[in-house]
């Protein structure tokens, strides 16, 4: 009977560990799919339109789960901070930037929202900085300093990158917010309402964009259906399969599939947009997804030595 309960488990385990690797293979596609987007759609409509058909899926879902509870005054306050840094900012600086590099540049400089983390974290609440945390800092910067090139001693950083770069860290100023939040709200619940409340902050700022500098729209059905396609999927199903992994293997296993996709988004741009495949790209990936990999480590507790006679 044991042994039928292990092989069950370990069923559910191995189904979770192909979910969370499909995932990190389908949001690594995301990038290029993003970028293929961003020919027939100008950045900020369509990151609002995107966001739109995530809401209403997410609202959708909402009305068949029970418990969903209307957010305290402190809550809201936490969510208009997910809302403005990690969908508003996030989004509009994203897809701007994507606009003008390369998604395997976008999905490199993505994967060092971690490091901010820690690095905010201790600027904002003075939280210890160990020394296993400022190596795993000092690594993920030279890496991405490769990426964005280094040249003749100056650093050669495209528009582009810039953009990712500041939706980088405004994803790290939002992910403070919702470790606020997860004290006393469900992962789920966080979502729907910052989502629903981003892209209501979306909205106006594609009227400014299209003031600005106008608004392309694609006439296109295959790049509608895309859309459409990349919203529920890439921004709403992949997210409850992810979470569904993480419940099962633990959330810290489940990070280190992360690291699949700026390597898959690498690969699926080289096949997908044409694009090449940069050493740089390559050799500074690595020395990211190190450096998050040693300041994530979990520390090693020392083991303690057992008395025969009085025990532990």
């Amino acid at each position: 009977m044991e042994r039928f309960v292990y092989i069950l488990m370990n069923v559910g385990q191995n189904k979770a560990f192909i979910s969370l690797f499909l995932v990190s293979v389908f949001w690594g596609c995301n990038y290029p799919i993003s970028a293929y987007l961003l020919q027939g759609f100008s950045p900020v409509f369509l990151s609002t339109v995107r966001i739109c058909i995530t809401s209403l899926f997410l609202i959708i879902v909402a009305l068949f789960y029970k418990g969903i509870k209307r957010p305290t005054t402190s809550e809201w306050r936490y969510l208009v901070g997910v809302g403005i840094f990690g969908t508003l900012l996030n989004q509009t600086f994203y897809f701007t930037g994507l606009k003008h590099t390369t998604p395997a540049n976008a999905s490199l400089i993505i994967s060092l929202a971690p490091i901010a983390t820690i690095i905010l974290e201790r600027i904002i609440f003075k939280v210890k900085l160990t020394a296993k945390k400022s190596l795993g800092a000092m690594i993920s910067l030279i890496g991405v300093f490769s990426i964005i090139g280094v040249a003749g001693g100056t650093l050669g950083i495209s528009w582009g990158d810039f953009n990712i770069f500041i939706a980088m860290l405004c994803l790290s100023i939002s992910i403070l917010f919702i470790r606020g939040l997860s004290q006393t709200m469900p992962s789920f619940v966080v979502t729907v309402y910052a989502t629903v409340l981003g892209s209501v902050l979306m909205i106006p700022a594609a009227g400014v964009e299209g003031l600005v500098s106008g608004t392309a729209i694609s006439h296109s059905v295959f790049m509608w259906s895309l859309l459409i396609f990349a919203a529920i999927f890439a921004q709403g199903m992949a997210g409850f399969w992810w979470n569904s992994g993480v419940a099962k293997v633990g959330a810290g296993t489940a990070s280190m599939f992360m690291n699949i996709q700026p390597f898959v988004a690498i690969l699926a741009s080289h096949f997908i947009l044409g694009n090449r495949i940069m050493l740089s790209q390559i050799l500074g990936g690595i020395l990211v997804l190190m450096g998050v990999y040693i300041a994530n480590m979990p520390s090693v507790k020392p083991i303690m030595a057992v008395d025969s006679k009085k025990g532990i």
